[in-house]
């Protein structure tokens, strides 16, 4: 005996409902691609960020050592350490970021956003302790050095993420 599929039986309500199922669907997605194209775009920015930094302020060195590793892969050329440095600059400054943002909210609103500056050295200061390879000197050339991602990012947030209404 052949199973019957039972007629759907669409009523005013269910349209409604199959319409909203399906918006929310194509929201999540649309979502979900912005999201993606940001950490992308940070990462980019970051490993850009990076490399103008090292080329052209003066004591932000980044170096390769016989024994540099990152989780067992073996880090031989300077290319593949500016890669790791960017991928993990550019997961900080898309998880870790927002929640030092909230949580300096107030400081945030006093200095009209210009602590947001503070928050970006910051980021780039616990990078350079994670990795020995990266040596960013304490004040100005930290600050330089996050003026240049943070305009790379501009830069490359402006090409990467679009909002399109």
């Amino acid at each position: 005996m052949k199973p019957t599929a039972l007629p759907l039986i669409i009523t005013k309500n269910s349209a409604k409902n199959l319409y909203w199922d399906d918006c929310c669907i194509w929201a999540k997605n649309l979502l979900y691609l912005h999201n993606m194209r940001k950490l992308l775009s940070q990462i980019i920015s970051a490993i850009l960020g990076l490399w103008l930094a090292t080329t052209f302020i003066q004591g932000v060195v980044i170096r390769t050592y016989p024994t540099s590793n990152f989780f067992g892969f073996s880090l031989t050329a300077q290319w593949q350490i500016f890669l790791v440095l960017g991928i993990v600059l550019g997961l900080l400054n898309f998880f870790l970021k927002p929640l030092l943002k909230i949580l300096a909210l107030p400081l945030e609103v006093i200095t009209l956003g210009l602590f947001t500056i503070v928050i970006n050295m910051a980021l780039i200061w616990i990078l350079d302790m994670m990795f020995d390879e990266l040596s960013v000197p304490f004040f100005l050339p930290l600050l330089y050095t996050t003026l240049i991602i943070w305009v790379s990012n501009i830069i490359i947030a402006f090409f990467l993420v679009k909002n399109k209404k």
